[in-house]
């Protein structure tokens, strides 16, 4: 199993989550997060004053999948995130040993 981590753009949330569910995955934990890379913040003006904004305001997506639906999702992700501007996001790909529904105790597959 694998669990993808996607940092999107909030604006691109809606789409991404219809492409995902239209793919077939049945579950995902969305978190609101701030962050940045090589955009490094920006700068912006409030009243008159000039200030600047370290981090970004962004979207984390948590999503399990069997190891043969990772490049399904990760390509849903990509096609339905991508801006062609900076701060598009990254995706990141880890390995899950297991899973356990707490409900029934299911393992392993049968849990996702």
């Amino acid at each position: 199993m694998k669990l993808i981590t996607a940092i999107i753009k909030p604006f691109k949330l809606q789409e991404v989550k219809e492409a995902l569910v239209e793919a077939g995955v049945e579950g995902l934990t969305i978190t609101e997060v701030k962050g940045y890379g090589r955009q490094k913040g920006h700068t912006e003006m409030y009243r008159g004053a000039e200030y600047s904004v370290d981090t970004l305001p962004k979207i984390k997506l948590d999503i399990l999948v069997d190891d043969s639906n990772q490049d399904l999702v990760t390509k849903t992700i990509i096609k339905s995130a991508n801006t062609g501007k900076i701060g598009d996001g990254k995706i990141f790909i880890s390995n899950v040993e297991d899973v356990i529904r707490i409900r029934t105790s299911e393992t392993g597959s049968a849990a996702i």
